[in-house]
């Protein structure tokens, strides 16, 4: 059983819902608290995407921390109701959409709408090789500003390219099994 909160902003300490019964790997509080220290100034104000988003965990830190708005896209239907509850009660409701249909489905949705995000998270299954394919249709539907940063979580035994499409890697840091990759435009 996790135990998952927010650690810091408007919903500083809210404990947030995970369900019960299915194989999630929320991203850890240590994680979550040295991306965001990295991400610092970049997070208020942004339009923030959650891609693979399982409890909303993150895109709810990014609201929390005064990001503008946040997409969340999660194809488990439990999984996305109880992203819905935990904004309810964090109260980010009113900033939030929340997507129920398979990332690559809803990738080419967004960029119809032509959605551009400040910062996307994606955070795919670990070592089911989804992380390039998944960068690949940020690119191929325009979704992240000229400015913007992608960060995959990923297994730290996933060795992600060096560049994919127009983005280039631009850091790495890895927290015991986990890697977080950084990806903007060269």
């Amino acid at each position: 059983m996790f135990l998952l909160r927010v650690i810091t902003g408007t919903a500083k300490n809210r404990k947030l819902k995970v369900p019960g019964g299915l194989k999630l790997r929320p991203t850890s509080d240590r994680v979550k608290e040295a991306l965001f220290n990295i991400l610092g100034g970049l997070v208020p104000g942004c339009l923030f995407l959650d891609m693979f988003a399982g409890t909303g965990n993150v895109g709810i830190e990014a609201l929390s921390r005064g990001a503008a708005s946040a997409v969340f896209v999660e194809k488990n239907r439990k999984n996305a109701q109880v992203i819905e509850e935990n904004l309810v009660l964090t109260g980010l409701r009113s900033r939030a959409r929340v997507i129920n249909q398979d990332v690559f489905k809803a990738l080419p949705v967004l960029g119809r709408e032509g959605l551009l995000f400040d910062l996307i998270f994606l955070d795919p299954p670990y070592l089911k090789k989804l992380e390039v394919e998944a960068l690949s249709g940020i690119a191929a539907n325009n979704l992240l500003k000229p400015q913007g940063m992608v960060i995959v979580e990923s297994s730290s035994r996933d060795l992600l390219p060096p560049a994919i499409d127009l983005m280039k890697l631009n850091r790495q840091e890895k927290y015991g099994d986990t890697l977080l990759s950084f990806y903007s435009y060269k």
